[in-house]
C-alpha cells in the first residue's frame, strides 16, 4: 500500500508540474495578447492627439510606432524603450537610434517567442511600414543574418542611410531563453 501511495504522490506532483510549465506558458502568451489590445487603445489616443499617451496608468513607455507587414499579417504598435520589461510587452524600439520612420537607421527589437515569433517567416524583398505621427514610411527586406552579440554590436549606424532593423534571439526553437545569437533583418527605405 505504501509503494503504491508513493506512486500516486509522484504521479500528482509531475502532473503539477506539468500544469505550472503550460500554465506559464500560456500566461505569457495572454499577457502579450491582452497588451496590444491595450497599447492600441493607447496607439489611438496618441493619433488623436494625446501626448505620451500610456498604455496602462503605471507604464513606463508609451506607443512610439506601428509596425504592419501585410504579406504576413503583421500589425504590431512599437513601444518606446527597449528594456526587458517593455519587451514584456511588446516590440520595442532602442532609444539611442533613430526614431521609427524617420530619416536614419532604426533598431526594434521583439521576442522570439511572442511578437517577433513572425521573423522566421520574412523573406528578402518583403515590405514593411511603419506608421508614425500620421505619416507611413515604408522599407524592403535587404538582408536577414544571424550575429553573436558577444562579437558583433548591433548599431545603428549614421552612414548607413535610412534602415530599419528588427532584431530577436536565436534561434527561434531554443529551450533557453537569451543567449548570445540574435536573428537581424535589415529592411532599406523605399
Amino acid at each position: 500500500m505504501n509503494a503504491r501511495a508513493s506512486r500516486r504522490g509522484v504521479r500528482l506532483l509531475l502532473f503539477l508540474l506539468a500544469a505550472l510549465l503550460c500554465g506559464n506558458a500560456g500566461y505569457l502568451q495572454a499577457k502579450a495578447a491582452l497588451a496590444q489590445v491595450l497599447l492600441e487603445r493607447a496607439w489611438q489616443r496618441s493619433a488623436a492627439g494625446a501626448t505620451a499617451a500610456k498604455p496602462w496608468p503605471w507604464a513606463d513607455t508609451r506607443p512610439v510606432a506601428r509596425l504592419r507587414i501585410e504579406s504576413l499579417a503583421v500589425d504590431q504598435i512599437v513601444l518606446a524603450g527597449d528594456s526587458g520589461r517593455t519587451l514584456a510587452f511588446g516590440p520595442a524600439w532602442n532609444e539611442a537610434s533613430a526614431l521609427p520612420g524617420s530619416a536614419g537607421s532604426s533598431v526594434i527589437s521583439g521576442h522570439r517567442d511572442t511578437h517577433f515569433s513572425f521573423l522566421k517567416l520574412v523573406n528578402k524583398d518583403d515590405i514593411i511600414s511603419v506608421e508614425r505621427a500620421g505619416a507611413t514610411s515604408r522599407y524592403r527586406v535587404s538582408a536577414m543574418t544571424v550575429i553573436d552579440a558577444r562579437d558583433t554590436r548591433i548599431a545603428a549606424r549614421s552612414d548607413a542611410g535610412d534602415r530599419l532593423l528588427l532584431v530577436t534571439c536565436y534561434p527561434f526553437d531554443g529551450w533557453t531563453a537569451g543567449g548570445p545569437l540574435r536573428y537581424v533583418v535589415e529592411a532599406v527605405r523605399l
